[in-house]
């Protein structure tokens, strides 16, 4: 009970007093340092302490199971680890030797894809308990390590050092986040190994569901868990699926659709023959690359500006240098001419708007008279093309115009603020405690967003199945509790790095590309702009042909990309950090597809549907499992391919449904044997509905299709934090009805 109140404390306490604490120690603003890294050692101390003090509680594994060597692991670990490095030396002297980039990235990628496929080869298996808990034998430390790659997915390789890069210390009112990423990904670790992964790993289970099933019993609690586990993890992995499309993309220079279909076949090739097992090894081979991948470019862009390798350690240097990088810019001329052409362009979609059916017509006339004049002139064929594009794209219908001009509005009046929208820093929430009404309010509101999406990250961390399924493979209960307080330090390893990286970049681009004459800007820039326009955009606006920072659009999905680029690092390491977003993106992709299959086949079909009076084939029953994670892979890349959000919005949104269907039932099930089904049931229900309903009716195009004026928003929280709402409406509906109907504590469901 101390450590989960220090944990409270330092979660809530110190960030909502987060702008008081603006001393200055050892060359760091100590809120900043404090949110960035300070939590995070504290949340590692306390995980570690917890595990220590109960070490010899659950310490026995079960009887008759046959552990792994240790001693064998170790080695094999080690021979992975230097066959690694001498990979990586290799394509650093074939890169020297005059390699082209083409070849060194398509080998990056069937190097890679070719390690996990061998994995999940050679693990492949039909045994029940193989498939699905990897057979409860994977020791602490590589269980630690495999969690980690499932959890630091794409949103953690891929766009956390981008977003805050865009968003500083904690963003806008409309776009909350920053370091509240760093803290709710990793504080919510407390709770998984205080509170729940070693009471769900003494139970013996397969799957989250499963808890839902035997604690309450009947079909309902199982099913809506089942339900909810496939909804949470399709809106995570569809996340995971567009960066690998992206990565593939950028390293072979196919379609991004072909991208994700080549991506989709090395998720497929673990998940689908070797289950947990072969899933389980393949991550410990993924956390390796990624770790390196996201080390070594920030370590060279700390060892460039400030002559040290550590960067953690060092990368404070460079905030004072930022925050006056941003005045000088704030006050540049030419910046503020670059602004008002936004803000123009702004007013100019401002006035489409007022009369969108007369202005489409009007638009769609000139376009065509633009079409017709060129041809009639016998103008040159690529005019003629791009007159025809130009018409091509206009918005079919009155609907389409409204969100494509709106959308258009929006971004020009965010492009015409200064710094082209982006926070400050360093700034500790958005307005001002002692301004104007206004200002106060923003600040009220930022500093509630901030606070809310912590919290909806940490329970979503507490409750997310693919995670807590991880501490079902460890042989014992002791061990569980060890391999949390191992997964968070693997975690930590890139967590405390992300926010140096962002820091890092965002003084390189500032200090170095803003000012460069167009002509002169890298090639990679073009590059990057050719896979996705979205991630990167440079427009001379003002015409001077010099680089403004209003005219650059870094997207946040790319700036750990584009690093090795931007820090002139050799082509091989811009290689070994697409194989390391792969291998973020495939190992949560692996582990989020097997919980979808798993639920809907173990779960659904098997504990719910089929006749229990008739035997169960254990092969049928893995063999059911992979069809269903196969549908389901092919659904979520179709939904990837559409492009439907960043990573960070749509895994963000995952974390927020799992927090508000799972957390109250869960915990109330785990700690109060008077929670009834009844309760349980009405509890996912509510807590659902509510973030579903709470996350609909704020989206834009929805609220446009229904005529809706104004904000949908209470108090300002923005959609992604839904379950800010949804999880006490569920812990509320669960304490009422266990309360008003108690019923006896069901039997357990007979074994698994």
């Amino acid at each position: 009970m101390a450590l989960l109140l220090l944990w409270a404390l330092l979660s809530f306490g110190v960030v909502f007093f987060a702008r008081d604490l603006t001393w200055v120690v050892a060359g760091w603003p100590l809120n900043y340092w404090f949110c960035a890294q300070g939590v995070v050692l504290c949340y590692l101390l306390i995980v570690v302490v917890y595990a220590w003090r109960r070490r010899h509680d659950g310490a026995d594994a079960e009887p008759g199971q046959v552990l792994p060597s240790r001693h064998r692991l170790h080695r094999n670990f080690g021979l992975y680890v230097v066959s690694l490095l001498a990979f990586l030396g290799l394509m650093g002297w074939a890169e020297s030797q005059g390699m082209s980039r083409y070849w060194i990235g398509g080998i990056f990628l069937f190097a890679t894809f070719a390690l996990y496929a061998s994995i999940g080869i050679y693990c492949r298996t039909s045994d029940p308990a193989e498939y699905y808990v990897a057979g409860r034998r994977i020791p602490p430390i590589y269980n630690g390590m495999a969690t980690a790659a499932d959890w630091m997915s794409a949103a953690s390789f891929v766009s956390l050092a981008g977003g805050l890069y865009l968003n500083g210390f904690s963003g806008s009112n409309g776009q909350p986040g920053g370091l509240a990423y760093i803290m709710g990904w990793t504080g919510g670790f407390c709770l998984v190994g205080l509170l729940i992964a070693p009471r769900l790993r003494r139970m013996q289970l397969y799957t989250v569901p499963d808890f839902f099933g035997v604690r309450y019993g009947g079909r309902w609690p199982r099913w809506i868990a089942a339900g909810a586990a496939v909804l949470c993890s399709f809106t995570y992995v569809v996340a995971q699926i567009y960066a690998v499309g992206l990565i593939t993309s950028r390293l072979t220079g196919v379609q991004f659709e072909i991208g994700i279909l080549l991506g989709l076949g090395g998720v497929l090739v673990c998940s689908f023959l070797g289950g947990m097992r072969a899933v389980t090894w393949t991550q410990v081979a993924q956390y390796v690359i990624l770790i390196l991948a996201f080390l070594i470019p920030v370590s060279w862009l700390a060892y460039k500006q400030l002559g040290n390798p550590l960067a953690p350690l060092v990368y404070g240097q460079q905030l004072p240098k930022i925050a006056a990088l941003e005045k000088q810019l704030g006050e540049s001329p030419s910046e503020r001419e670059v602004q008002a052409i936004y803000a123009q362009r702004a007013a100019h979609y401002g006035n489409m708007l007022e009369d969108v059916p007369r202005t489409l017509v009007l638009e769609r006339a000139a376009a065509q008279a633009r079409l017709r004049q060129l041809q009639a002139e016998r103008a040159d064929p690529s005019l003629v093309r791009k007159a025809g594009r130009d018409l091509a794209a206009l918005p079919k219908d009155e609907a389409a115009a409204r969100e494509l001009w709106g959308r258009a509005r929006q971004d020009n009046l965010e492009r015409a603020q200064p710094l082209a929208g982006m926070s400050l820093h360093t700034q500790v929430f958005s307005g001002n405690p002692d301004g104007t009404p206004a200002e106060r309010e923003s600040y009220d509101t930022s500093r509630l967003n901030f606070l809310a999406l912590i919290f909806c990250l940490m329970a979503g961390t507490a409750a997310l199945p693919h995670l807590l399924t991880r501490y079902y493979t460890t042989p014992s209960v002791a061990e569980a509790r060890s391999s949390v307080a191992w997964s968070l330090f693997f975690i930590a390893l890139l967590y405390l790095a992300a926010p140096a990286l962002a820091v890092l970049v965002q003084f390189e681009v500032m200090s170095e590309l803003v000012g460069q004459s167009f002509d002169k800007l890298p090639t990679w820039i073009a590059q990057w702009a050719q896979v996705d326009p979205s991630l990167l955009q440079v427009t001379d606006v003002n015409g001077d042909h010099i680089l403004q920072f209003a005219e650059l659009r870094l997207g946040a999905d790319l700036v750990m990309l584009a690093t090795p680029e931007l820090g002139g690092l050799p082509y091989v390491v811009s290689g070994l950090v697409a194989a390391g977003g792969l291998a973020a993106a495939l190992s949560t992709a692996d582990g989020l597809l097997l919980t979808m299959g798993n639920a809907l086949a173990h779960d659904v079909y098997f504990r719910g549907v089929r006749d229990k009076s008739s035997p169960s084939d254990p092969m049928v029953r893995v063999l059911l499992s992979k069809f269903a994670l196969l549908m389901l892979a092919l659904a979520a890349a179709y939904v990837a391919a559409q492009k439907p959000a960043n990573i960070l919005a749509l895994v963000s949104a995952s974390f927020s449904l799992a927090a508000a269907a799972f957390f109250p039932a869960m915990v109330a099930g785990l700690f109060w044997q008077r929670t009834t089904r009844r309760a349980a049931v009405a509890g996912m229900l509510t807590g659902l509905g509510v973030t579903l309903w709470y996350m609909l009716v704020n989206v834009p195009v929805l609220r446009a299709w229904m005529g809706w004026g104004g904000s949908g928003l209470w108090w300002g929280i923005q959609p992604i934090s839904a379950g800010v709402f949804g999880l006490p409406a569920g812990a509320l509906v669960v304490w009422l009805v266990s309360l008003l109907q108690p019923e006896p504590v069901p039997a357990p469901e007979p074994g698994l």
